[in-house]
């Protein structure tokens, strides 16, 4: 009896590992979500596009330290990848209605130069499976997202160039 109940638990157990694996695979299509931008206009998600350019999705919220950091950093650099890459970063902001209002002033006060969505109810974060945030992702030029990662620590914004030089150039992320 004990091996079965083993034999049970261990199948459980992979099978919900596998399918954690699976729900988070790249190469996967981006979600098509109804949000909104930030004056409160409605968005769908399927419009994110950027000429077959590499797009950057950052989930942060204004809370949120480490998001605000991230963002930050890159935006004194962000002129520089665009032209090198013509990458497009896209801050998607996970406030719920009563912080949300906070975005639009933060977002202006940090002369951030990013399209800048809201995701109030979390029906764009439950569908791109964001755990911890900050959650940024990589898109390629099909609009499938082939790299991810969370929390942000001093220098990540160079391994996310790298990454980011990898897509436009076609190359496979490992």
């Amino acid at each position: 009896m004990k091996k079965f109940a083993w034999l049970v638990g261990f199948i459980a157990i992979t099978g919900f590992a596998y399918s954690q694996q699976a729900t988070i695979s790249k190469n996967r299509p981006l979600p098509s979500v109804d949000i909104k931008d930030v004056k409160g206009n409605p968005f769908n998600t399927s419009a994110i596009e950027n000429n077959g350019n590499p797009i950057v999705i950052s989930f942060w919220a204004s809370w949120c330290k480490p998001c605000i950091k991230e963002l930050t950093t890159i935006a004194d650099i962000y002129g520089d990848w665009q032209e090198e890459t013509g990458v497009k970063l896209i801050a998607v902001s996970i406030d719920d209605a009563r912080s949300s209002s906070l975005v639009a002033p933060l977002v202006n006060g940090k002369n951030w130069d990013y399209q800048v969505l809201l995701d109030q109810n979390g029906d764009f974060k439950r569908a791109m499976n964001v755990g911890p945030i900050p959650h940024t992702f990589v898109l390629n030029s099909k609009r499938e997202i082939v790299w991810q990662h969370t929390s942000f620590a001093e220098g990540s914004e160079r391994d996310l160039i790298e990454i980011i030089k990898k897509v436009k150039n076609g190359e496979e992320i490992k």
